[in-house]
């Protein structure tokens, strides 16, 4: 009976570990599967500043349906550049649960309520192309590089004048030509960044006296158009025009953007520009939109310079599906952008120039636009 009990009691401990080990076993196995999709599921909320702007269209587009491959759920809104409206859909977002937003910003400082709202519930947040301002609760920043898409723009004013050559080297003009500049929303962070690069390549030639403002405005202050409102540019250029130009011809213009420069394209046609004996002066822009690629291809607009908005989408949703799986997403930029409060790790992108020349190599070729949308 001795032997018996003793067996008996051997055979129990042996039992239990098995099932001990069986019990580990399976706990492992749980927390391993759990690991390797945290966030599987989870609500992600984008807000973009409007869709009057197309390429703002083929940010949410390309950001969600890349968002939604991973498996994650999407909040996509839109505020039609009004600010109380990006608020609300913040705040309702956060009352939805999401577990991260990436955020296009109209008025990069108006958000601080907000961010601080979702950094109290522990959520990370992106801020998409535009730099959000005075938080510190900006955790990761996606753009291009905005002091190099200045200086792109610059140099594309100063190739249009014949001062400078495609390659960079020194053309044949040599100027006087009069120039008037154009700078973006005053709210949003990108638009100095844009201004002071193009700045860093015009300045030397204006203090040279090769290039001239004949209104005498260069100051970002006075040149900024708020909200990148097309009308306002078109506004401002038909004051600059009846004020500044009478009995004179304005050889350049730097825009900013494309919406803007279709603005600054028509006072200048409602003055007699875009004939043989009257030719377009030199018109920049940014983002490569269809109606400003038609202008390029019908020698209106002189060039723009394309995002790649495929690449920025996918540069942000690696960034949002590494930061919900805990591990820390690629930056290349951790000196450059400061929001007022914090140096936030940047992504930064390339830009490139697209004019009449290469249009059909950068755009169409890349399947970017199709052959028949530029038509």
């Amino acid at each position: 009976m001795k032997l018996a009990r003793l067996a008996a009691v051997a055979g129990s401990i042996v039992l239990a570990t098995a099932l001990a080990a069986c019990g580990s076993s399976e706990k492992t196995v749980d927390q391993n599967a759990g690991a390797a999709t945290p966030a599987a599921g989870s609500l992600v909320g984008v807000t973009m500043p409007t869709k009057s702007s197309e390429r703002w269209i083929h940010d949410g587009d390309n950001i969600k349906s890349a968002l939604e491959k991973l498996g994650y759920s999407v909040d996509l809104q839109y505020a039609e550049n009004d600010i109380p409206t990006q608020v609300n859909q913040i705040e309702n977002q956060i009352s939805k649960g999401a577990k991260l937003l990436v955020v296009a910003s109209i008025d990069g400082t108006a958000l601080t309520t907000q961010l601080q709202e979702a950094a109290d519930n522990k959520i990370p947040v992106i801020s998409y192309d535009r730099l959000i301002r005075n938080s510190p609760n900006v955790d990761y920043y996606a753009t291009f590089d905005n002091f190099t898409v200045g200086v792109d723009q610059a140099n594309s004013l100063l190739t249009g004048l014949g001062l400078k050559n495609a390659d960079g080297t020194d053309g044949t003009a040599t100027g006087q030509f009069n120039i008037e500049l154009f700078a973006g929303s005053p709210d949003d962070n990108n638009a100095t960044f844009f201004f002071n690069g193009a700045m860093s390549v015009l300045k030397p030639y204006i203090d040279k006296g090769t290039l001239v403002v004949k209104s005498g405005q260069t100051d970002f202050t006075t040149v900024a158009i708020l909200r990148w409102d097309p009308a306002t540019a078109q506004r401002r250029m038909e004051d600059l025009l009846t004020s500044t130009y009478s009995g004179a011809k304005v050889q350049g213009v730097l825009s900013p953007y494309d919406g803007l420069s279709i603005g600054i394209l028509s006072a200048l046609k409602s003055n007699g520009y875009g004939t043989a004996g009257q030719p377009y002066p030199i018109v920049t822009g940014q983002d490569a939109e269809v109606a400003s690629v038609k202008s390029i291809i019908a020698g209106e607009q002189y060039s723009t310079v394309y995002k790649d908005t495929r690449q920025l989408a996918d540069v942000t949703v690696k960034m949002a599906d590494a930061v919900l799986k805990g591990a820390k997403p690629e930056v290349n930029n951790t000196t450059d952008y400061d929001n007022g409060n914090k140096v936030v790790p940047s992504f930064l992108l390339q830009p490139v120039v697209v004019d009449k020349n290469n249009y059909q190599k950068v755009l169409v070729d890349s399947g970017y636009y199709t052959a028949d949308q530029l038509r």
